[in-house]
């Protein structure tokens, strides 16, 4: 049988899971692929002067996996994961998501001081991916639609490194990004926590899937028993330009894995306001839950 390939993200569990032999006791033979989306960007470490400011990058988490990603298991918002699967690339797993913390965030000495200054200000976000649909949902509570204004910077890494050199006003963060802009003093002007969810690979081995989710269970007790236990980690999920801004010691523990179903209500819900925002434009390749989720 094959290695089974994991692609990690933004969280602890997946390292928490091989330092402390989880995967192992499940039985499991796997590998990490860990070039995937989640480490990379379009900006660099160095500094830059203004005009850098990448183009919008009008691709994301959605077209990423569309493409096909080089691994049995991934993961990206759940609104992402639940449009791709419901276009035909590979399932969603139904037993368990993820809930991560997430915010838009300003720069300490900004004019801007909470969600309703954000009226026609645009937001630095990731184009289809967790940190687009998210920050619309956490500024609709506060802003007419219309008065929604979105910025498609890039990966997690371009957002915080264009937040930090004033090349962007505002920016929704989530994973260590977000950890980073708190701990030197940015201002979340609102929550934008969202839900993951994890793409399986069409020809992933089910007994192999079972043995990942079992030893990143056992890995979420770890996280909750001894937290600053792993937060070294962090270092892994960021390059070494922002790691030298901060002390992951500081951090929390970041994304929290919920073993519950993503049920068919869930599944239903996301679809039907991803319709009524006109954010994903799946035709007639819209899916039941029941063909798209594993359950």
């Amino acid at each position: 049988m094959a290695k089974f390939v994991i692609q990690p993200h933004h969280r602890l569990h997946e390292w928490v899971a091989e330092e402390n032999g989880f995967f192992t006791a499940e039985g499991l033979d796997y590998e990490f692929q860990s070039d995937g989306l989640a480490s990379n960007a379009k900006t660099t470490g160095a500094v830059q002067p203004a005009d850098s400011v990448p183009a919008e990058i009008r691709s994301g988490a959605f077209e990423d996996m569309s493409a096909g990603r080089a691994c049995d298991v991934s993961s990206a918002c759940h609104w992402a994961v639940n449009g791709v699967t419901a276009a035909g690339a590979g399932k969603m797993w139904g037993h368990a998501y993820s809930v991560t913390p997430a915010g838009i965030f300003a720069a300490p000495d900004s004019d801007l001081q909470g969600p309703e200054d954000l009226a026609d200000v645009p937001v630095s976000v990731g184009y289809h991916s967790g940190s687009h649909y998210a920050a619309i949902q956490a500024l609709e509570p506060f802003l007419d639609r219309s008065r929604i204004k979105l910025t498609f910077s890039g990966l997690p890494n371009d957002r915080i490194r264009l937040l930090l050199r004033d090349e962007v006003a505002v920016a929704n963060l989530f994973g260590p990004q977000y950890y980073i802009a708190e701990q030197l003093g940015y201002r979340k002007l609102v929550d934008s926590t969202f839900m993951v969810g994890f793409l399986v690979a069409g020809e992933a081995d089910p007994e192999q899937t079972k043995q990942y989710f079992e030893a990143l269970r056992s890995a979420q007790g770890e996280i909750d028993l001894n937290p600053e236990r792993y937060k070294g980690y962090w270092l892994r999920e960021m390059p070494e330009d922002l790691a030298a801004l901060v002390d992951v010691r500081r951090f929390g523990p970041g994304e929290r894995m919920v073993f519950e179903p993503y049920t068919r209500e869930m599944y239903d819900t996301t679809q039907q306001w991803m319709d009524s925002h006109g954010l994903l434009d799946l035709g007639e390749t819209s899916s039941a839950y029941q063909e798209v989720v594993l359950t």
